[in-house]
């Protein structure tokens, strides 16, 4: 073989990743199937083809430019002639991507209740590009949208929510999310920013703000503590803050921008507040609960949704080029080695699929206001575990990816799968660390009557069907939660060995909503799912069916 050979078949891998993104993606569609009556569908579809598409000629290439370190965003605290602006310049790029984004509706949707299954599917399709330095706008856009819909006053939303609603980006307004405080990274009660109240009902904000994605943004939601507000996050308020007010900027200033690891072409910054006025979200001493249950469990919803599409993405990139890359006389996808890499990967993306839609089902019902009590206890419960579960994975798959492609897979220029892999780190930690998470799950065990529920949904699931898997789901999610019962009465064991409890409770809901929605390589990735990540008894080297439980799944 020669290097015009070789040359040859790295063209034919590149133009066999799909050009249509969603058509492509047979499991999503059967997923969709599975959850949207037959109109909505259509119209979702429709839209989803499109803006795939788009994804890939528009969004793909100019990512390549500007998250490359000499495009990256650029701090312009002043103008020409001196004047504060306190603004961020991007690569020009950058906003012709944002335009295909905000084209799609995907913030848009956010006006209408009960939308996220047509939010999820365009997210993940923007993700196969990692987050490209818009998923976080649109992601921070939603939730802002969302508190404003369901918890602010008609007047409040009247003024900021309409410009959050556009799909023309020339004319729209983007959100950002100011929570983090050098002080208090995941502990949100540590805050230290002051709210102090004006005779109109307005406040005035001062202190600093940490870690501030989106520093552009036209419209901030920011945490802050109300003069004679308790400690700890009961005193918390929840504010939108505009960025101007009579075309000057509203009192703050962007001290610095973050130099990341990845999600780079987006701009975070550290921010100082002195007097910016402010109008509370709801009823100001709620402002917790609203920048969590609203605000938060969005973003953790759609982090989750933006990691499986990062996996998606490097499922195809290891895929096909396994599949054009020839070793040693022979396709490399031919080797049993590259064969059980890539057969993790399709099983991981498809855990990781089915449980984000299996969440977006309950954002949607909640979202409409359709959930029932049951329905809110069990999303309460998924929306942390979930985005725990799905950020761990998705950084392991790309990892196998790169392995994958070998050197190649570390070439900025040669494929996407560098900036995934940093994307997938950050995502990790948006919206809290594994381990706050995990806290929060075990905290809400305890207080909530929580576990119940997900012990009779995931049997209910497991019930629908007849596959081996299933029966070893049973066994298992019994076997676990004795555990967890456990670990809710003991605080001591809790604090060891609750992370190991929920890991594996996650493995059984992923196996039951696997072979609960019955598609073949849902079926097929529930069969080897169950063995792999939850039966420490397995041992492949005795099962003379691997090879075939691998081959299913490719």
């Amino acid at each position: 073989m020669d290097p015009v050979d070789a040359r040859r078949d790295l063209d034919a891998w590149r133009t066999s990743l799909p050009d249509d993104p969603y058509t492509a993606d047979v499991e999503v569609r059967a997923l969709n199937r599975r959850y949207l009556a037959a109109d909505r569908l259509a119209a979702l579809e429709r839209r989803a083809t499109a803006f795939g598409r788009r994804v890939v000629r528009e969004i793909g290439p100019a990512a390549m430019g500007y998250e490359q370190r000499a495009h990256l965003p650029e701090l312009s605290r002043y103008d020409a002639v001196g004047h504060r602006v306190e603004d961020v310049r991007f690569d020009p790029s950058y906003h012709g991507a944002g335009a295909a984004v905000w084209q799609s509706g995907l913030v848009a949707d956010s006006g209408t209740p009960g939308r996220a299954f047509e939010q999820a599917t365009l997210l993940y399709l923007l993700s196969l590009e990692g987050e490209a330095g818009h998923a976080c706008p649109a992601t921070c856009t939603i939730g802002l949208a969302r508190a404003l819909r369901r918890r602010g006053s008609e007047t409040l939303r009247g003024r900021f929510l309409p410009p959050l609603l556009l799909t023309d980006y020339a004319r729209v307004e983007r959100a950002s999310q100011f929570l983090t405080e050098v002080q208090g990274g995941s502990d949100v009660g540590a805050n230290a920013c002051r709210a102090k109240r004006r005779e109109d009902g307005t406040y005035l904000l001062t202190g600093e703000k940490w870690f501030c994605s989106v520093a552009d943004a036209d419209q901030f939601l920011v945490t802050a503590r109300p003069d004679g507000a308790p400690g700890g996050t009961r005193g918390l308020g929840c504010f939108v803050v505009p960025r101007r007010l009579d075309g000057e900027p509203n009192g703050f200033s962007l001290r610095r921008l973050k130099d990341k690891l990845g999600t780079r072409g987006m701009a975070s910054a550290e921010v100082d507040f002195d007097g910016a006025v402010a109008w509370p979200i709801g009823p100001v001493e709620e402002g917790f609960k609203t920048a969590v249950s609203v605000v938060l469990n969005t973003s953790r919803w759609m982090t989750a949704i933006g990691s499986t599409g990062m996996m998606r993405r490097a499922v195809l990139e290891a895929t096909g080029y396994a599949r054009h890359r020839r070793a040693f006389g022979q396709a490399i996808v031919e080797f049993p080695l590259v064969r059980q890499t890539l057969s993790e990967m399709h099983m991981d993306w498809l855990g990781a699929l089915h449980l984000t839609w299996l969440l977006t089902e309950l954002e949607d019902r909640i979202d409409a206001n359709t959930a029932d009590e049951e329905d809110v206890l069990f999303h309460r419960f998924l929306v942390n575990a979930t985005k725990y579960a799905v950020s761990v994975r998705a950084s392991r798959v790309v990892t196998q990816a790169i392995e994958v492609l070998g050197g190649n897979g570390t070439i900025e220029d040669f494929s996407i799968l560098p900036r995934l892999y940093r994307d997938t780190i950050v995502y990790e930690s948006w919206e809290g660390t594994h381990n706050v998470l995990v806290a929060q799950v075990l905290n809400d065990l305890r207080r909530l009557q929580i576990l119940e529920v997900v012990r009779s949904r995931t049997e209910e699931m497991l019930a629908a069907s007849d596959a081996e898997a299933a029966g070893l789901g049973g066994t298992m999610l019994g076997e676990t939660l004795e555990g967890m019962a456990r670990a809710m009465e003991d605080a001591a064991y809790g604090a060891v060995h609750f992370r190991r409890l929920l890991d594996r409770l996650m493995g059984v809901v992923q196996t039951a909503v696997l072979v609960r929605d019955d598609t073949e390589r849902s079926t097929a990735a529930a069969d080897l799912f169950v063995r792999l990540r939850l039966d420490p008894s397995y041992r492949p080297e005795s099962d003379d069916a691997f090879l075939d439980r691998i081959d299913a799944l490719l």
